[in-house]
């Protein structure tokens, strides 16, 4: 781990403030969305074109990174998106803001992407595991730092917005300046919708569903707060228990998720997502109550994404294992296009506890989903499984599902070597 920290310590500082910049965006434009008066329609527009750039940055960034180099994107898309921040408070409009949210995405989706393949390149298959966890929980720490700052300013005013601008800023230094090589951009044997679908229809169907929640939870979490007038410090820990959850239950499930069938952790998992939704919309325990509901909910639905990847590739040859897992990541992106502006919908019928009705009802849907697939389809022996490797949905490009990838097959050939030594003896 030590040895890591040395090779990635510039990259994985880098990135804190990446997700500080970012993370903060997400609770304070929601705020001041409100503030201005924007409708929750308007709102759940602007929140949604994060993820319409997000996933046009995952499909064509590799291809201007293999024309023009990575430092060349990298230093663009940065510009552009410390640009785009402080712009915000200074084009106060829904159409305004939809298309600087649309800038953002496709930015930071190729940040992420440049960033990730330096991370890549300095490890090996013995230590990209443990660099990919080390990549999740800085971003992790960096977007509950951003609602520490976020406490600190008053969203009506610019302030805030010139602190994200130049965090994102600060970001690129310690990257730019590396002297590590970058490497070159594979195009994966490519994979049909329909097989990937015939290979694990609870993988496709769940990875969509977990786009829209994850898509929920970061685009209108700042509103959920703001509608239901929560105090800055209030939703700025709501914000922070979604995250904080997400980064202490991923350990545990990961773990059981190895050693029993991968589809009942997926329900038991959405469960209780669940009924931490019914916590939060029945407003049982008050603020208290919020918090426990937030920390629950961010708590399953980090862990759920990764573990319907690893459920996933259970069912497929290391070789398809790269081209499956990018298009999961675009039918991820497809679901989290629609999450904000549904979650919209169900806050202007219902009021706030539109938010957790939304989150709720996908999670029925998926353990209902999961529960009934245990009945069409023989559990997997968990020997042959892959190993779960912790990702998050927070900026998840094509490489970093590449780096799971080799940390999978690299899972896949000790396994292997390992039987050969067995029927050797």
């Amino acid at each position: 781990m030590l040895s890591v920290i040395r090779n990635s310590w510039a990259l994985l500082l880098g990135i804190v403030f990446l997700m500080v910049g970012n993370g903060m965006q997400g609770t304070l434009l929601g705020v001041r969305a409100d503030i201005e008066g924007f409708s929750t329609t308007a709102i759940s527009v602007v929140m949604s074109a994060y993820f319409v750039g997000f996933l046009l940055g995952s499909q064509f960034v590799p291809g201007m990174i293999r024309r023009v180099g990575h430092v060349r994107v990298f230093a663009a898309l940065g510009s552009l998106a410390s640009a785009g921040l402080i712009l915000y408070p200074a084009l106060t409009n829904p159409p305004a803001w939809t298309l600087l949210r649309l800038l953002l995405g496709f930015c930071f989706c190729g940040v992420y992407i440049v960033s990730e393949s330096w991370l890549n390149n300095t490890t090996t298959n013995e230590t990209r595991g443990r660099a990919l966890s080390l990549y999740i929980i800085a971003q992790m720490v960096g977007i509950v730092a951003a609602q520490a700052i976020f406490v600190l300013g008053d969203p009506a005013d610019f302030h805030l917005f010139i602190v994200v601008s130049v965090l994102v800023s600060l970001a690129f230094a310690p990257i730019l300046l590396s002297a590590t090589p970058m490497p070159p951009f594979e195009k994966a044997k490519p994979m049909s919708f329909r097989k990937l679908y015939q290979v694990s229809p609870l993988g496709f169907v769940g990875i969509f569903l977990m786009g829209a929640v994850f898509s929920a939870m970061f685009g209108m979490a700042g509103v959920f707060g703001a509608q239901a007038q929560l105090s800055s410090a209030q939703i700025a820990l709501f914000v922070s228990a979604m995250y904080t959850g997400g980064l202490l239950l991923q350990y545990p499930i990961g773990w059981a998720s190895d050693r029993y069938d991968r589809r009942v952790m997926v329900a038991i998992g959405a469960v209780i997502g669940w009924l931490a939704c019914g916590l939060g919309v029945s407003g049982f325990g008050g603020v208290t109550g919020l918090m426990i509901a937030a920390f629950f909910i961010g708590g399953m639905a980090n862990p759920l994404y990764a573990l319907l990847l690893a459920y996933t590739n259970d069912y497929l040859e290391a070789d398809d294992m790269a081209s499956a897992s990018a298009r999961l990541l675009f039918v991820n992106g497809v679901g989290a296009i629609g999450g904000p502006i549904l979650t919209g919908w169900l806050m202007s019928v219902a009021g706030p506890g539109g938010f957790f009705l939304f989150i709720g009802a996908l999670m029925a849907a998926l353990a209902g989903y999961a529960i009934w697939r245990m009945r069409r389809r023989a559990v997997q022996v968990v020997d042959e499984s892959a190993d779960y490797v912790v990702l998050s949905p927070m900026g998840v490009t094509p490489v970093t599902i590449g780096s799971a990838v080799e940390t999978w097959e690299s899972g896949s050939d000790d396994a292997d070597t390992s039987e050969e030594t067995e029927k050797a003896a």
